[in-house]
């Protein structure tokens, strides 16, 4: 009988479900892409039951549950914090601790009535810590047969930061940083201070770091402030918050304003205001230090575990600008971050970590890639979905039997300049499209940037767009040679493609600088000649990597322009009926599902469409 465990993390965001068969990942999900409300942090169920569908079993089938996290030391945690703060933080405690008497002190409890809707059996119940999840998320699907393992995040249960060393099927725990000293919420508190919202923003911070003025005496004094009264960084990495300047640990909200007011000598941004060149410079002052943190983490990996590899996870994991200079000093011969560094990921490293601490079980590596199977890992939908899905909108499509003709037809509107919602195979497990739940474009137009973040995204116009590259041709347009096919490395674009920058470019305002062409494929090009790259080979994602051979073919570049199958506030895309809605609630130009396409120009207007800014709530 083949033994299956299924993981779960829930609760506080990002919640997801997957399953493991003898060792081999068999589906993972987030909830969000079920409910369709971004972060989502209920119980897994809609993701659960499809995993278990997935996997051809029932609940009974199982051979244990593995929930991310131990909720006990938790509380623990909750209790001793506001015990060392008191008097501050009544108004929180007197928030947090009676949801907590109430529900999540009795998690077990909780969790056996939420998993008695999946079906009925006596099924064990595994709580590995919350880092040990994050490690066993990065590890166990890696290439590598031992590992230097960094996982940086907020706070688990009491952990913010640990090294551990994966050799075999064990995880040993070196090193461990505690709340409420955490890079991951000093990020957060950067990210809420500029006007972005914690847990979903912090992205958005990473994106806006590159407008600051590198080398001004702005950023140098931000710096210096953060390193003197904030932060106290040592040589290893470890760190020590002036917890005088935060609120997270006792308050509702992540900094003291007024504090930080005074010692900045700028408010909070008021979310949605214009972005001053200050709130840039702060910015890139935060994303320097973290980099100088982070770097520092795993230089103290290195010398701690004497690994030759390094494997990621936890939400700093997804701060993409600090892996690429982590591979940039060559601290390490080979990295590898776990795509759903995140929250999301615990319910697979949870499940992992059942699996090979708890069972014993020896790993089956897989060297060419990973073990995540391109982390296409969620629901995917046959002709008879997408055709219910034509028929229900009165849509009208063309049809193609031959699916080259289909993608040279892709590449040609490509081309042209049109935009295409690109709906194919599994959905993606992690925060990034990565070509099944995408929408693509053209890297070479000077316009596309602007277009898809003002007409298609809905968002901010300063953010950057992420290139998908033929894995062959990486070494053609960025300075780059190893593999990238979790978007998860920011590296910089060839010398040899950028144009100069005009005559007082430091001085211009944020959207004069952003729309210079600063390459010959400028709409993948950030401020700083930089690039979150996806790679993708022919053997990974053959679809994707057919429509991009035949742009190369047409245009002679082997490069487009990939962002995730959404608007802002919207989970990504998870159904063909998903689809449909949000390619007729923006600018798109074409959508492709399956082997089926739609020409906008040929859809009716949905009937009792509510806006989509009703429907999400920005993030």
């Amino acid at each position: 009988m083949a033994e299956a465990i299924l993981g779960i993390s829930a609760y506080y965001h990002d919640s997801a479900a997957a399953l493991i068969v003898d060792g081999e990942i068999i589906a993972a999900a987030h909830e969000e892409r079920f409910t369709r409300k971004k972060h989502d942090p209920s119980f897994p169920l809609n993701a659960a039951k499809y995993v278990l569908e997935e996997g051809g079993l029932k609940y009974a089938d199982l051979s244990a549950v593995a929930f991310y996290d131990k909720p006990y030391i938790k509380f623990e945690r909750l209790l001793e914090t506001y015990h060392a703060f008191a008097p501050k933080g009544l108004k929180s405690f007197l928030s947090a601790i009676p949801v907590w008497i109430k529900e999540k002190l009795f998690m077990k409890k909780m969790l056996k009535e939420e998993l008695s809707k999946l079906g009925k059996g006596k099924i064990p119940i595994l709580f590995p810590e919350h880092h040990l999840s994050h490690a066993a998320s990065a590890f166990y699907p890696s290439p590598f047969e031992d590992a230097a393992i960094l996982t940086i995040d907020g706070v688990g249960e009491w952990a913010t930061s640990t090294i551990c060393y994966g050799k075999g099927k064990g995880i040993k725990i070196l090193k461990e940083l505690d709340f409420p000293h955490s890079l991951g919420l000093l990020y957060s508190a950067f990210t809420y201070y500029t006007g972005f919202r914690v847990n979903s923003g912090e992205y958005k911070l990473m994106g806006l770091a590159p407008y600051g003025k590198h080398n001004s005496k702005e950023v140098e004094r931000y710096k210096e402030l953060i390193h003197t009264e904030l932060v106290n960084v040592r040589e290893d990495g470890s760190l020590l918050l002036n917890m005088k300047y935060f609120k997270f640990a006792t308050g509702l909200k992540m900094t003291d304003d007024i504090k930080w007011g005074k010692l900045f000598g700028i408010p909070a941004r008021p979310s949605e205001s214009d972005i001053t060149q200050d709130y840039m410079n702060m910015a890139l002052a935060i994303q320097q230090v973290t980099e100088e943190i982070v770097l520092k983490l795993a230089r103290t990996a290195k010398q701690l575990t004497g690994s030759n590899n390094l494997v990621m996870a936890g939400g700093v994991a997804l701060n993409s600008v600090a892996n690429g200079k982590i591979l940039e000093e060559k601290i390490f011969n080979k990295m590898w971050i776990q795509p759903a560094a995140g929250d999301a990921g615990g319910a697979l490293g949870a499940a992992l970590a059942g699996w090979h601490i708890w069972k014993g079980k020896e790993r089956n590596i897989k060297q060419h890639p990973d073990a995540m199977k391109g982390a296409y890992l969620g629901p995917e939908f046959n002709n008879r979905q997408i055709e219910n899905v034509a028929r229900k909108y009165s849509a009208k499509y063309t049809y193609f039997e031959n699916f080259e003709e289909l993608a040279q037809k892709v590449a040609q509107h490509i081309d042209e300049g049109k935009v295409i919602g690109w709906f194919q195979g599994r959905m993606e497990y992690g925060p990034r499209a990565l070509g099944n739940r995408s929408i693509l474009g053209d890297a070479r137009s000077p316009e596309m940037q602007k277009k898809m973040n003002l007409k298609i995204k809905y968002r901010e116009g300063f953010r950057p767009f992420a290139p998908t590259v033929l894995q062959e041709d990486m070494g053609e347009f960025f300075e780059i040679n190893e593999p990238s096919p979790y978007m998860l490395l920011v590296i910089p674009v060839k010398k040899e493609r950028r144009n100069p920058e005009p005559s007082g470019y430091d001085s211009m305002e944020l959207y004069d600088r952003l729309y210079h062409v600063r390459s010959d494929v400028p709409a993948i090009t950030h401020i700083d000649y930089s690039a979150r790259i996806q790679s993708v080979h022919k053997d990974t994602n053959p679809r994707y990597w057919t429509v991009i051979n035949e742009f190369k073919k047409l245009t002679g570049y082997g490069v487009i322009v990939n962002t995730s199958f959404n608007v802002r506030g919207e989970p990504i895309v998870c159904t063909p009926d998903d689809g449909f809605r949000c390619f007729m609630r923006t600018e798109m130009d074409f959508l492709v599902m399956g082997n089926y396409l739609f020409n906008k120009k040929d859809q009716q207007k949905l009937k009792e469409d509510i806006n989509w800014k009703e429907e999400f709530k920005l993030d």
